[in-house]
């Protein structure tokens, strides 16, 4: 490997970009819509990420207490090259709700309600994050880290001035082991980062364990002097470098803006290089498998008393709804996202010299949105038309079925096959789809009666000429 040049090796951008991504990770699943303390589903928490308690009980069900990865990265040149890596996670800190009572004492009490207000029970989250210091790629780590522990008390009084109660949130020591070390692999650099919890009390049940545990652990690794191979999409010199890469509940990614290479995300879940937040998304829902529009209406549908009990679970529970409840329609419009061409440079592929000399027809939506209904108006599939080996095909145009994808067990009856064209059609990813029906098939009329035709790809079908109908009995295969 070549050494890298002056601009290569300048010092890594902030983590802005990358805190961003790594955030939602973080909060991935820490609670879920309706977001109330009462639903089933957010009284079984904290699903990715959690490095438990090693001397857990088995009836604590606790996470494994370890987390490890290796990324690669291309030889340095003549500076030392230098890393710098980030441990992010959260820590459970309990809320506890205490009534005051006449004598002064206080009782634990699932719920309070003050001046109208309900303060809840219930089982917060604390940000934590442990910077090493920056050094030398080659220059191993072994630490153990203590993350403090502790309580803190909110009294809780009503307007009279009377006080009715208090919060008291608190929080368990934890301790943590960090190690990472680098070596040689052709001429590359392998660096191993693992993540150990070693808390050292036993954890007699399930909320001991979690209350031990690193939850929604990830790790982000900076280089400076190097620069990072992307595992996913390793060039051809470093594919078998990458493959030797091994990872254990923690897969690494190349993050930050795209086209960069000097910071990789190391998360709980599987990503992709450079993984980013939609610039539509106003604001996180704790739940990236979710559609952000759909969850927001879903949100705008809760009665007040169901939005009353969301606020009070949890604070960030309460900024999800009022954020919800203050959108305006130009908002809610913004979440409906963007239509991009997934394959702009896409080559044109296919049987004979090219299926794809005419591109599939652009549709003019007239300002409609393209889910919207009134977006097909431009759409003609009785007319619309695919160059196949040079020959123009449409509706009733006569081809020959070759099945290639497999996307039906059926497909292999269809091979040979003669077939009437029916429509020709194209999807919102700019695929084309043509629609058939076999001239053997008795139940053709029926087939065109309901609308319910066969779909294959272009590059799937044979032209023939308009006469071949007599003869392809005898063409096709016995």
């Amino acid at each position: 490997m070549t050494a890298l040049d002056a601009e290569e090796a300048a010092a890594p951008v902030g983590l802005g970009h990358v805190r961003t991504v790594a955030d939602a990770v973080l909060y991935e699943g820490y609670l879920l819509y309706p977001y109330r303390a009462s639903s089933h589903k957010n009284q079984s928490r904290w699903q990715f990420g959690v490095l438990g308690p090693p001397a857990a009980a088995p009836d604590s069900f606790a996470e494994e207490p370890g987390m490890a990865m290796q990324c690669l990265l291309a030889a340095p040149g003549t500076a030392p090259a230098t890393v710098a890596i980030h441990l992010r996670f959260l820590q459970l800190q309990v809320r506890e709700v205490q009534r005051r009572a006449g004598d002064g004492s206080h009782q634990a009490v699932p719920a309070l309600t003050v001046d109208g207000t309900s303060v809840l029970s219930w089982d917060e989250a604390v940000e934590r994050e442990i910077a090493l210091p920056v050094r030398e790629l080659t220059a191993g780590y072994d630490e153990r880290h203590t993350v403090p522990g502790g309580a803190d008390v909110e009294e809780l009084t009503d307007a009279r001035g009377t006080r009715v109660g208090r919060i008291v949130r608190s929080r368990e020591e934890l301790t943590v082991r960090i190690r990472s070390a680098a070596e040689a692999d052709g001429g590359f650099v392998r660096l191993s980062v693992a993540v150990d919890n070693e808390h050292p009390a036993v954890a007699a049940d399930k909320d001991a364990a979690i209350r031990a545990s690193l939850i929604g652990a990830h790790v982000i690794v900076q280089a400076r002097g190097t620069r990072f191979v992307s595992l996913l999409d390793p060039p051809a010199e470093g594919a078998d470098a990458a493959a030797r890469c091994r990872q254990r509940r923690c897969w690494p990614v190349l993050a930050g803006a795209k086209g960069t290479t000097d910071t990789v995300l190391g998360a709980p879940i599987i990503l992709y290089d450079h993984p980013e937040v939609a610039e539509q998304s106003p604001g996180a829902l704790f739940d990236s498998t979710e559609i952000d529009e759909i969850l927001t209406l879903r949100i705008m549908t809760m009665t007040e008393q169901e939005k009353a009990e969301a606020r009070a679970t949890d604070p960030r529970a309460r900024e999800i709804i009022d954020r919800c409840d203050a959108m305006s329609p130009a908002d809610l419009q913004q979440l409906h996202g963007l239509l991009r061409d997934p394959h702009p440079a896409a080559p044109k592929t296919g049987h004979g010299p090219d299926v794809r000399d005419i591109e599939p027809p652009t549709f003019d939506t007239g300002g409609a949105p393209w889910w919207d209904p009134a977006a097909d108006a431009a759409v003609h599939p009785a007319s619309d038309t695919v160059v196949i080996d040079g020959v123009v095909v449409g509706k009733d145009s006569l081809v020959r079925v070759h099945p290639s994808r497999r996307a039906d067990a059926q497909d292999i009856f269809f091979a040979g096959q003669v077939a009437r064209v029916t429509a020709v059609l194209s999807d919102v990813d700019g695929g084309t789809h043509v629609a058939l029906v076999l001239l053997d098939d008795p139940a053709a009329d029926m087939h065109d009666w309901y609308g319910r035709y066969f779909y294959f790809a272009p590059d799937e079908l044979e032209p023939l000429p308009p006469d071949s109908t007599a003869h392809h009995r005898e063409e096709s295969p016995s």
